[in-house]
């Protein structure tokens, strides 16, 4: 078996430690916030001193779910740590998972609650299904548990529920995913590898610039995809400053067509189509102030010994 290395997560929630111990330990609410899970259900115990065994079920479209079972307890420790142990398995065929334990971990502070999670888990296929893991499962799994925490973080601080944080994060990727694509595409296709399909003609009508067309062409082209590369690689403020450059770039854009009239009458001319993806980046914007971000939590143990 290979070295894998656990999945750890860790944020500072500033809500009491009752509330977040409910909203983490009651099924109903669990599932509503955490993306790893779709149903989460407990089986009544017939002894309060036995760990509670619950049912589990995941969706993965196309009408397939992955369902499993596990058990957990949860116990208080010195200086009013809580720590809730967790085991899992699923005798699904088509579950990479096979079985896994980890634990989730309470721990007061001045400033809040650092609630963090490390778990680990075997897989299924063997040498395939290691690889599956390590290289795309593994790091998926890790990044919905951080955003998912986040999630759960603004739901109790800013109050806002995890269906409208979805609705807002779909939103999101509709936006990046189109930015990305109008960027590459102007800036490969019409400058790139079609350069005489109009673009030259504007070049050539500004005055000065004419007799260095094509480099700059090709200069505009690269810096163009550039930055529809940079919508999918940055996040949080870093994203939000680059839609702010992106509606002062578009409008400089717009302008400097002015002295190629003709632009402005063709289909899908730079009037539309700089304000459309002006649009997006308003709406961006408006949408950014509150949106779960993985990036947020810490993805390696500051501690050492946290075995379960």
């Amino acid at each position: 078996m290979i070295n894998r290395k656990p999945i750890y997560v860790e944020i500072l929630m500033k809500v009491p430690m009752e509330t977040l111990w409910t909203y983490t330990q009651t099924p109903n609410l669990h599932q509503q916030w955490d993306l790893r899970f779709s149903e989460i259900t407990y089986i009544p115990k017939s002894n309060e001193e036995h760990p509670q065994r619950f049912l589990y079920k995941t969706n993965i479209g196309f009408g397939l779910c992955i369902a499993g079972e596990g058990e957990s307890v949860g116990n208080k420790e010195k200086d009013g740590i809580m720590t809730s142990t967790l085991k899992f398995s699923s005798s699904n065929p088509i579950s990479l998972i096979s079985e896994g334990a980890g634990f989730w971990r309470y721990v007061p502070t001045v400033d809040g609650i650092r609630f963090l999670t490390r778990y680990d888990y075997r897989t299924r296929f063997g040498a395939f299904g290691i690889w599956i893991d390590r290289f795309i499962f593994r790091p998926i799994m890790g990044w919905a548990t951080a955003w998912s925490f986040d999630c759960l973080r603004l739901w109790l601080e800013q109050g806002v529920s995890p269906s409208v944080l979805i609705r807002r994060s779909i939103s999101e990727v509709m936006i990046t995913t189109s930015l990305f694509s109008i960027w590459v595409y102007q800036g490969l296709v019409p400058k790139l590898l079609v350069p005489d399909s109009g673009e030259m003609d504007i070049l050539r009508s500004i005055a000065g610039i004419a007799d260095y067309g094509r480099p700059l062409l090709t200069l505009m082209g690269l810096g163009e995809i550039v930055i529809g590369i940079l919508f999918l690689i940055l996040s949080g403020k870093r994203r939000r400053r680059l839609h702010k450059l992106n509606i002062m770039v578009l409008i400089l854009l717009g302008l400097s067509a002015a002295s190629h009239p003709a632009t402005y009458i063709a289909p899908f001319n730079p009037i539309t189509l700089n304000i459309a993806m002006i649009a997006l980046s308003i709406t961006s914007l408006l949408n950014a102030t509150e949106l779960p971000i993985a990036e947020r939590c810490l993805r390696n143990s500051p501690e050492k010994g946290n075995q379960t």
